[in-house]
């Protein structure tokens, strides 16, 4: 069975157009990477947790505060990796400045014997749709298309 996981897409208009909250991997192997590295703030969840509230979970973890607002359903989809990921769009001014993740061990340098940790989001920032298209993992880029079309209705 395939590992599943929820996120939430938050977006806001303004002056400058739309623009969607995207979240950069923390850790020593996303470090250097920008386009085609950032994604949703999501996590994955087990099967006695509703997807909305695992998504919503995940995005206090990774973001440090609690996201609010209409939840519309972005559905599903399935990552080349083969993880399904639940995606929700809301409407909100998230300030990025203030993100603070929960944290992750793991071996570093490879081979050391030594752990060390990290932040599973190093921060986050409003992209417009043009830019995030760029900077967006490839496997999640259809919610973007799917948020559009979603507004548009």
């Amino acid at each position: 069975m395939p590992k599943t996981a929820a996120g939430i897409l938050l977006f806001r208009r303004g002056p400058s157009g739309l623009q969607v909250l995207l979240a950069h991997p923390g850790g020593p192997l996303w470090s250097r990477k920008d386009y085609g590295a950032w994604t949703l703030p999501k996590g994955q969840f087990t099967d006695g947790e509703l997807p909305l509230d695992a998504a919503k979970r995940e995005f206090k973890e990774e973001m440090g505060s609690a996201p609010s607002g209409d939840f519309q359903s972005l559905g599903t989809l399935k990552q080349p990796s083969g993880k399904v990921i639940h995606a929700w769009a809301s409407e909100s001014d998230f300030d990025a400045a203030t993100v603070k993740s929960n944290l992750f061990s793991m071996e570093w340098p490879p081979k050391s014997g030594r752990m060390a940790e990290f932040p599973e989001v190093d921060r986050a920032a409003w992209f417009s749709i043009e830019e995030a298209r760029q900077k967006i993992l490839k496997g999640q880029a259809p919610f973007l298309e799917r948020l559009l079309t979603l507004l548009d209705s």
